[in-house]
Parts: structure tokens; C-alpha cells; sequence
């Protein structure tokens, strides 16, 4: 592997596990932790498995054959890909709004301004990334600084709150209570969505494609989850920590009053910047992979590729208009929670696809996967459709029939 192959692997690695630590990670891992208390470590465990089954399986195959999962999912069923690229393009627009939210909320707590201009400014900055002439770079750079600030900011609060580690360790295998709820939501806010897809498809866009490439790829894979996976559980033991102690968590907004608990005011103002950090990241993240899914869309009638400035105009209109939903209308729960259930089933569907093509020339010797993978990635499948329907049919009815 090259020196600029093995930046690029970098820089996915980093791509992916920013797009996974969104804020919404941050509010269910504080909300479910008060509600579960030890016992949410087994639904972290599992969103770790099925991380990494989903994601090694998906890299190998796309990078080995040098084809988006649209471009997979074509082959497989025509037709297929496009409906695939139409789901993650709303799951992403929809969760985008979220994340501009998240970035307001950040700067509102670090320098007091309000939420509003705070998402805007946070807009203008993801925007301006894609701005840089080698905005591939740009965009793994910041991912790479802004997920390791994330990492020590979080490992510190952790320590703070003094978590029973030796609890959280049993109960993560052993657990007293099982909710399906939030492993529906953890394992979809982790494997769900766009989130597989990101650091797969910024290395085919850096160049690193090929069977000789899979092997890097599987390595880049692994250093993502493993970013992703270390921030997932510091966060959990943190919450833990306070919830542990005795303290009640603010409903209004549970992860500040978790690291507010454990570290005092300095810890609330880390809040605002580990909120920041995470929502931004998750901005460039979203606009990047879903736009990504859009070649066809973007690229002009009889051009070979696509043109750098459709794709960088095409990155812009995702982040405005993600930015002004946010501004006029606010984050309507229906809809996210809506495209949260879709977003749990994009992940099948996809892995399915995948895991189809495998099973016919070129990708069986383009990516190489072992059977046993191969069988996970294939638990991984049906066990996330089951959660998706299962998210459908309990969640959404209820919610509009509230309204």
C-alpha cells in the first residue's frame, strides 16, 4: 500500500467513525445509559459485532471491485441501486438536520450565541471545506483532528464520573435487562443509514481500489471501528458514572447534564465542544457520503466521471438546505423518527446486495470473503431488517396518532 493509499485509509477510517458519533449517539447513549444503567453495555456490544461484520464485509467488497454499492446493488437487481441511492440521499438530508442542530446547540453552550447562528456558522465551515481545492484532504484532516479531540475530551470525563467498570464489564455480557428499543436505535445510529458506506466510498474516490487494495481497506475498516468503538464506550462509562452516583440526569438535554455531573462547569463547556466536534463532523460526513450515492444524478449526460464542481455544488445544496429545514421548521420528530426506521433498513439492504454479488464473478475473487464473514455479515442482514420492521410498526403509529 502506498503512502497516499494508506492517508486516504486514514482518512476513511477517521470519515467513518466521526459520521457514526453524531449527536444523536450522544443523547441516546446518556438517555438509555440512565434507563438501564449497566445493562445498555449489551447493546453496545452488540452494535460493535454487528459494526463489525457489516462494515469489513462492505469494504471488501466495494474497494476489491472498484464499484460504489449502488453500482453493486445494480448488479445484483436492476434498479436496485437507484432505489438504494434515493433512500440513503433522504436518510441522510433528514438526519443532516439533526446534525446542523447538534452544531448550533454546541456553540450555544461554548460561546452563548444562539443555536440558530451557531448552526449557520457551523454550515458555512462544512461548507467551506469542500470549498478547498484538495477538499478530499481537507475534509480527512478535519475528521482525523476533530474525532481525536472527541476521543480525549471524552476519555477524560469519563475518568471523572469513576464508572464500576467491573459492572459495566459483566452486565455488557450478562445483562439484567434487555430493551429492544435501544438496541434498535444504538445498532441503527451505528450501522444504519449512509454510516457503512462513508469510509468505503472515500477511499474508491481517493483512488484505492483493486484486490491488492483489500487488504488495506480491511485494516482501515478496523482502525474505524475502532475510533468509533472507543468513543461509544467512553461516553457509555461516563453516563454510567454519574447515573451510579446517584445523580438524575436533565431530560432536556442528558448528555450536558453527564458530563456537567462528572466534570463540573469545565465539563459542560467540554460538552458544547465534544457536541460541536461530533455534530459538524457528522455534517461533512452525511452531505459527502450521501451525494456520493448520487453519481448518476450529478454527472453530465455523455461525460465520463463525474465533474468535481457538480459533485462540490451538489455537497453545498445538501448542507443549505439541511441548514434551512433546520431554520424555518425546526427538527420534526415524526419525520427523523420516520427516516430513523428507514435508515435502520438501508443497512440490509445494501449488505444484502453485497453480500448477493459476492457470490458471482468478478466480486467472489475481487474481494476475497471468508465464509465465516461472509455468514456474520449475513446475521447482520436479517437481524437489522427484523429491527427495522420492528422499529415501523412500534414507533411510528403511536407517534402520529399523537399528533
Amino acid at each position: 500500500m502506498t503512502a497516499s493509499a494508506r492517508r486516504a485509509g486514514f482518512g476513511a477510517a477517521f470519515l467513518m467513525a466521526t459520521s457514526a458519533i453524531g449527536p444523536g449517539f450522544l443523547t441516546q447513549t446518556a438517555v438509555f445509559t440512565g434507563q438501564l444503567g449497566s445493562s445498555f453495555g449489551f447493546a453496545i456490544l452488540l452494535s460493535v459485532l454487528f459494526d463489525l461484520a457489516a462494515q469489513i464485509t462492505i469494504w471488501r467488497v466495494l474497494i476489491g471491485s472498484g464499484q460504489r454499492a449502488q453500482a453493486v446493488a445494480n448488479a445484483v437487481v436492476p434498479g436496485l441501486g437507484l432505489g438504494l441511492s434515493i433512500a440513503v440521499a433522504i436518510g441522510g438530508l433528514a438526519f443532516n438536520i439533526g446534525n446542523v442542530a447538534g452544531a448550533g446547540l454546541g456553540l450555544n453552550v461554548l460561546f452563548g450565541v444562539d443555536a440558530r447562528i451557531g448552526a449557520m456558522i457551523s454550515a458555512a465551515l462544512g461548507i467551506g471545506i469542500f470549498l478547498f481545492r484538495d477538499a478530499g484532504r481537507a475534509m480527512d484532516r478535519f475528521a482525523q483532528v476533530l474525532g481525536g479531540l472527541m476521543v480525549v475530551i471524552s476519555i477524560a470525563v469519563a475518568v471523572a464520573a469513576a464508572p464500576p467498570v467491573g459492572d459495566a464489564l459483566i452486565r455488557s455480557v450478562l445483562p439484567t435487562r434487555v430493551d429492544p428499543l435501544a438496541i434498535v436505535t444504538i445498532v441503527g445510529g451505528t450501522v444504519g443509514g449512509y454510516i457503512t458506506f462513508a469510509g468505503a466510498h472515500r477511499l474508491l474516490d481517493a483512488g484505492v481500489s483493486g484486490p491488492a487494495a483489500v487488504a488495506g481497506a480491511t485494516r482501515s475498516a478496523l482502525l474505524g471501528i475502532g475510533v468509533a468503538t472507543v468513543m461509544r464506550v467512553v461516553l457509555f462509562l461516563g453516563a454510567l458514572g454519574v447515573v451510579a452516583a446517584g445523580h438524575t440526569l436533565d431530560p432536556a438535554n442528558p448528555p450536558a447534564s453527564v458530563f456537567r455531573l462528572a466534570a463540573g462547569e469545565i465539563g459542560y463547556r467540554f460538552f458544547g465542544l465534544v457536541m460541536w466536534a461530533a455534530a459538524v463532523t457528522s455534517v461533512v460526513g452525511s452531505a459527502y457520503t450521501s451525494v456520493s450515492f448520487l453519481d448518476r444524478l450529478i454527472t453530465r449526460p455523455g461525460a465520463e466521471g463525474i465533474d468535481p464542481r457538480r459533485r462540490t455544488a451538489a455537497i453545498v445544496a445538501f448542507i443549505a438546505v439541511s441548514t434551512a429545514v433546520f431554520l424555518t421548521i425546526g427538527r420534526p420528530v415524526a419525520i427523523l423518527v420516520m427516516v430513523g426506521a428507514l435508515n435502520g433498513l438501508i443497512l440490509p439492504i445494501g449488505l444484502t446486495a453485497v453480500l448477493l454479488a459476492v457470490r458471482r464473478e468478478p466480486y467472489r475473487t475481487a474481494a476475497r470473503l471468508p465464509s465465516a464473514l461472509a455468514a456474520a455479515a449475513a446475521v447482520v442482514a436479517v437481524a437489522m431488517a427484523t429491527l427495522g420492521a420492528y422499529t415501523i410498526v412500534t414507533q411510528v403509529p403511536p407517534l402520529f396518532a399523537a399528533r
